[in-house]
């Protein structure tokens, strides 16, 4: 007979609640100072959508009023230590953690407000209006918020996108022996999204001191939660990944304060992450002023019957029933913090000449130079002052004949025992000898605390790796399987690692290194074999290398290693098992940023190339007698790197250009190349730049197709041929 067993899950989920007893045994300094925080962040956001309202805001301002008592009442049971990171929607996430770093005991409500808070109002509203003064002087705006000093780590405006970063944060503290905690902030919305669902996974597995703070407002900003999904108790998701989970009431700052108390416990003993889901809500719509009743998708009474559990008026209530303070300190706290605010525009606004009374404009010496716009895009490299620098000419130890991979493996290893922040993880990097191409051969069972083997979830552990990055203290190497698998993770990639440095004010190091093969003729098809040079080329903030010989990959990981910048360094399966002149035992030198290599002398033509393409294109020049052709290999592709001393001398010399690379048309790296190369060098020019590429489609399974899909020599041996023609 069928028999079902009722399971039960893992991991306890609870709804927590508090009472009038509760209240009672509060301690007054917390109360007091949740008060501040509350009436502080909710004059602020009454304050930012006043000057939203006059035009002085440029973008959005998605206000947080009616959702502060979650941010205050879990970021008070925080410590000096932890960090936090939120969404687009985070001025209060941000300030809670701000003004707990600068009074951790909390602010008086019936004092002045201290300078230092002062100050940090004033760099907020400059940093939401885009002015200099801000945090990242106007970069970032309402959505990227970020104060590193006070643990505010950023708040960011792709849903869901900052959560795999925090969790390499909480990878960090534990690493460093610490028993220090992140906290990720998201709304209803980015429960569903993908990297969400696979940092629970990944910090589960991992047991990382991380708190899941779902912040469930009833709407991702018109569409209902129940709409949404199916179990619209959005705490239910830590079921499925053996995650304790707490669900509070977000409208009630203590019992928000009750839960998180137990949750950071729990992190703190080393028993792995939390998820704190606060029922709340937000009196405005998505973005502006006005309620979501004027915008046909909630009811008044809906809206009524929130607002009647204000988190401020709770708090009142339970301080004056105590005698804590009165309903009129209370309100004069309230007004003190409106003239504090009024006080600190007057030093960013002034009154616009021949406008109506009360307008105002942006005082012109608050905006940023024009001049910054680009200033801090990627790191000018200072980080390698006084590096040994050596090129196979120049080098003078002893040389061996290696495998390309046998280097990577043997240079990982060499920096791993030397810089214990440097640490290796992707998919199988710890198994199978290697992982499967046997670059990180020998390191797991060297360093197995910091040889990670991640679950299949590209965009969480690459995320993971962003976040440890910009946490300072480790420096990642980030394996990806092939190249393709960048655009399950692009979100990570390009919207938040690649962009962080500038869009926080040009001063945030990443160093972060990710590893990545081309896979293309070796009949993976379509999905596992791209070049995603071009891609990469056009996306501010990453440096492209491209080492093709032994040699060069060891100089060029430790130079990506030291660089404060991303960097991904392109590897070809072609190229694993050539071999070439590699150290004998001297794995310290560096190869500069931005140094391409001649590979070949000529005056006819300059061939520019990289990566297994390099090899086909000296073949090709080898097959042709009449053809006296410059090979040029770049080494390093990024617009901030290319080596325009070398390229401009050889095509000065030869008056010809042909670039040549395996991949379509597409996403070809040398479209804008050869743009670049016309802007720089057009006088220089005899000939039009031609191009060798692959063709349109991807690379097929079947050998045939495969071939037609992708340039070799003898497509390059043609070029050649037509160009020197006449």
């Amino acid at each position: 007979m069928t028999k079902h067993q009722r399971l039960e899950p893992a991991s306890p989920w609870v709804r927590l609640t508090v009472d009038t007893t509760d209240w009672d045994n509060a301690e007054p300094a917390l109360l007091t100072g949740m008060l501040s925080q509350l009436i502080i962040i909710r004059t602020f956001e009454e304050y930012v959508l006043d000057l939203a309202g006059a035009g002085l805001v440029h973008g959005p301002a998605h206000s947080s009023i009616g959702q502060e008592g979650g941010a205050v009442g879990s970021v008070l049971a925080l410590a000096p230590g932890d960090v936090v990171n939120g969404s687009h929607r985070g001025h209060h996430q941000f300030l809670a953690k701000a003004l707990h770093h600068l009074a951790p005991k909390g602010l008086d409500p019936n004092a002045e407000l201290p300078a230092d808070v002062r100050e940090l109002l004033l760099r907020t509203v400059a940093e939401i209006c885009g002015l200099d003064r801000g945090f990242s002087h106007g970069r970032g705006g309402s959505m990227h918020l970020r104060w590193t000093a006070a643990g505010a780590i950023g708040t960011n405006a792709i849903v869901g996108g900052g959560v795999p970063q925090a969790a390499g944060f909480a990878w960090a503290h534990r690493q460093a022996g610490t028993d220090a905690v992140a906290v990720t902030y998201f709304g209803d919305g980015a429960v569903n999204i993908g990297s969400t669902l696979e940092t629970f996974n990944l910090a589960a597995a991992w047991r990382l001191p991380l708190c899941f703070f779902i912040e469930n407002n009833q709407y991702a900003v018109a569409t209902t939660v129940a709409e949404a999904t199916g179990e619209p108790r959005l705490s239910a998701r830590g079921l499925g990944f053996n995650i304790p989970s707490w669900k509070v009431d977000g409208m009630d700052p203590l019992a928000v304060h009750a839960a998180m108390t137990e949750a950071v416990a729990h992190m703190r003993s080393g028993a792995g992450p939390t998820i704190v889901e606060a029922d709340t809500y937000r009196y405005f719509h998505q973005n502006g002023p006005f309620p979501g009743s004027a915008f046909g998708y909630r009811p008044k009474d809906e809206e009524k019957q929130w607002r009647q559990r204000d988190p401020i008026a709770q708090l009142a209530g339970h301080l004056d029933r105590r005698g804590l303070m009165t309903t009129d300190e209370i309100e004069a706290t309230q007004a003190r913090t409106k003239e504090s605010l009024a006080a600190i525009g007057a030093e960013l606004f002034e009154p616009l000449p021949g406008g109506k009374s009360g307008q105002r404009r942006i005082k012109e010496a608050e905006w940023p130079d024009p001049a910054f716009v680009d200033v801090g895009i990627r790191s000018d490299l200072h980080e390698l002052d006084g590096v040994r620098v050596a090129d196979a000419e120049t080098f003078t130890g002893a040389l061996t004949e290696q495998k390309l991979v046998e280097s990577i493996a043997r240079v990982l290893g060499r920096r791993m025992e030397t810089d214990e922040s440097v640490l290796v993880l992707g998919e199988d990097v710890h198994r199978l000898g290697g992982g499967t191409n046997g670059a990180t051969k020998g390191l797991a069972e060297r360093f197995p605390d910091r040889v990670l083997g991640t679950p299949i979830s590209e965009n969480a552990f690459a995320g993971l790796g962003g976040g440890i990055a910009m946490d300072g203290r480790f420096t990642p190497v980030v394996e990806f399987m092939y190249a393709d698998f960048m655009w399950v993770a692009a979100d990570q990639l390009f919207n938040q690692i690649g962009k962080v440095r500038h869009m926080y004010g040009g001063t945030s190091d990443v160093p972060f290194v990710l590893r990545s093969k081309v896979a293309m003729g070796t009949g993976y098809g379509s999905q596992h074999s791209m070049d995603p040079a071009g891609v990469f080329a056009t996306a501010p903030g990453w440096r492209i290398a491209a080492p093709t010989t032994p040699f060069d990959y060891i100089g060029v990981l430790n130079t990506a290693l030291r660089c404060k910048d991303p960097v991904v360094i392109l590897e070809h399966v072609d190229l694993y098992t050539t071999t070439g002149p590699a150290p004998v035992d001297d794995l310290d030198y560096y190869l500069p940023v931005g140094r391409a290599a001649v590979r070949r002398r000529g005056s006819a033509v300059t061939v520019i190339s990289y990566l297994a393409m390099v090899a086909e294109v000296l073949h090709a020049v080898d097959s042709l007698d009449d053809v006296d052709a410059e090979v040029i290999d770049l080494r390093w592709l990024d617009r901030a790197s290319l080596d325009w001393e070398t390229l401009s001398t050889s095509v000065r010399k030869t008056n010809r250009v042909l670039i040549a690379e395996q991949g379509p048309p597409g996403t070809s790296y040398g479209g804008w190349l050869a743009d670049e190369i016309n802007r720089r060098l057009f006088d220089w020019l005899d000939h039009p730049v031609q191009r060798v590429t692959g063709g349109e489609a991807s690379p097929s399974i079947s050998k045939i197709l495969e071939r037609a899909a992708v340039a070799g020599r003898d497509e390059v041996a043609t070029a050649l041929t037509e160009m020197t023609r006449f």
